[in-house]
């Protein structure tokens, strides 16, 4: 970051909004110190940093900056660069962030599903718990097609409104 952004920035208030964003994402169920992290990247503006950046700015030690950025990357909610001619890693978040994600929940959803039948093979469908069971896989398999044809809508409205990556 240049100088001048550098000082053109509120460094108050973007560490007011990484916080509150952060306890955001933290009442929706994600690791405080991962979402902390992820608001640091999203509020930067090269969209990366160093360990030792993130270490600095949210005031937490190296080895709580590599547990969360181990959790954001398993989530493909940032991914790790090496900086040129340096054995530095340098963690990014991408503008396609979300989409990665939540498309990246399809196998999960998947492993329900396969779940799921099983569980309504071993109760029976025409028992209550089966029946409960089969209504639970219904919508996972609801769910999962409405993501595909929502995943699509989104990357053409993306398209559209922000232009191709």
């Amino acid at each position: 970051m240049t100088e001048s952004a550098s000082s053109a920035r509120d460094t108050e208030a973007v560490s007011r909004f990484v916080e509150s964003f952060a306890a955001q994402l933290v009442e929706a169920g994600m690791q405080r110190m991962p979402a902390r992290v992820f608001a640091a990247l999203l509020s930067s503006d090269e969209g990366s940093m160093t360990s030792a950046e993130l270490g600095e700015q949210l005031r937490i030690s190296p080895a709580a900056v590599s547990g969360a950025v181990r959790y954001l990357a398993q989530t493909h909610m940032v991914s790790r660069e090496r900086e040129p001619g340096s054995r530095r890693e340098r963690y990014r978040v991408h503008g396609n962030q979300w989409y990665e994600a939540l498309t990246n929940r399809e196998a999960v959803i998947k492993r329900w599903e396969g779940a799921l039948r099983e569980g309504v093979t071993s109760l029976g469908a025409d028992t209550p718990a089966g029946r409960r069971m089969a209504e639970t896989l219904a919508f996972f398999e609801f769910i999962e097609t409405e993501i595909v044809e929502m995943m699509e809508r989104w990357r053409v409205h993306r398209e559209k409104k922000f232009g191709q990556e």
